[in-house]
């Protein structure tokens, strides 16, 4: 249990230097913003009437502004913890939705 609260503490540091965003945000942000845009783009296809084909035109050009607005998101954050909990629950939160919607 000491291991767990001495990752917390090291992951929920403030950094000291507000110019630097670390690597740990930006591979985060990266990829973390790519999995969120991905999971978005499915939800959207499912959430949107009418067949496939025709609903995949709209989530295809919202990808890349998604992507990038998501990690935006997750790059400001001022922890590292914070930013592995804002690529974590959303992805919960649409993978849920996603389950949910293709059971329907």
């Amino acid at each position: 249990m000491n291991k767990y609260y001495a990752l917390y503490k090291a992951l929920s540091k403030i950094e000291d230097n507000g110019r630097k965003i670390g690597l740990f945000r930006t591979i985060c942000s990266i990829f973390g913003g790519c999995f969120l845009s991905y999971l978005a783009m499915t939800l959207l296809v499912y959430i949107l009437p009418g067949t496939v084909g025709e609903s995949l035109t709209v989530p295809i050009v919202f990808h890349t502004i998604v992507w990038a607005m998501c990690s935006l998101w997750i790059s400001i954050a001022l922890t590292k913890w914070i930013a592995l909990m804002r690529v974590f629950v959303p992805s919960f939160i649409f993978s849920i939705l996603l389950v949910i919607f293709y059971n329907l």
